[in-house]
């Protein structure tokens, strides 16, 4: 009974947020921000580094940033209370990720999140830290033991919401 209303009531609100994001599109058209190079479609996702802003030179970003080439906007600017840089990046096209393709890993945002964060780990410590692989072994094949999986394989470039 409890789990039936607890559906429900999610059910509810994502609705709810849905009718929302609409009436709030048709009031103001320009919160959907066409994509084009003039006015970047997607955010900026931010990071703070502890370095200098003058050691973060934005026209050669690191490798995992550098890899997005001309469709990656970046920006450096000091960060409050003078605790190291906010490196910042954006891109510039509007990212075309649809729930399948993130749940199979083909996200832009999620793919500029996670260099993101392999850039600030080669700026502060001068490498990619990895951790150590699970230990795999035989595991009975389950609907939970399968989406178990789906989720450990994007969960590197999800990061913290």
């Amino acid at each position: 009974m409890i789990s039936s209303l607890g559906n429900v009531a999610s059910f509810a609100a994502r609705a709810g947020g849905s009718v929302v994001r609409q009436v709030r599109s048709v009031i103001d058209p320009s919160a959907a921000r066409p994509a084009g190079a003039t006015q970047p479609a997607s955010g900026w996702l931010v990071v703070t580094v502890f370095r200098e802003p003058s050691e973060i030179d934005t026209a050669k970003p690191p490798a995992p940033l550098a890899e997005f080439g001309e469709q990656l906007e970046v920006r450096v600017h000091p960060a409050a209370n003078g605790k190291g840089t906010e490196l910042g990046a954006r891109l510039r096209t509007q990212p075309s990720g649809s729930t399948p393709g993130r749940l199979s890993g083909s996200d832009p945002q999620a793919d500029l999140r996670s260099a993101l964060r392999r850039a600030k780990q080669l700026i502060e410590v001068g490498e990619v830290l990895a951790v150590d692989p699970a230990p795999h072994g035989k595991r009975t094949p389950t609907p939970g033991g399968a989406l178990l999986e789906v989720w450990t394989k994007v969960a590197p470039k999800a990061g913290v919401r």
